[in-house]
């Protein structure tokens, strides 16, 4: 059952609803989402709220997508590798003895 959480990020304060069993990890997404945040927005306070979300939603999407295509190309090395040694471990069982 969903229960509501206050979070805050640039100085406001939202409510979201979160399973229990979530809220550490909604907290540290706000808790990320905040810094990064105030880290685009820099010293310019007067910086508008959408440009600054908008920015930092592209830099998380930009970064989560560089992790997807790492964990695709290590997936496939891994594959690779997998099936070389299956070869191999094949080749030691269909040998003659």
């Amino acid at each position: 059952m969903s229960e509501p959480v206050n979070v805050k990020i640039l100085d406001r304060e939202f409510t979201v609803g979160v399973e229990p069993d979530e809220r550490e990890s909604l907290m540290a997404a706000a808790h990320l989402l905040d810094a990064r945040m105030r880290e685009i927005r820099g010293s310019n306070r007067m910086a508008a709220l959408d440009r600054v979300a908008v920015l930092t939603a592209l830099n998380l999407a930009h970064e989560l997508l560089q992790l997807k295509q790492a964990a695709e190309q290590r997936d496939q090395a891994l594959n690779r590798t997998l099936g070389e040694l299956n070869r191999k471990l094949d080749g030691l069982f269909d040998a003659p003895r």
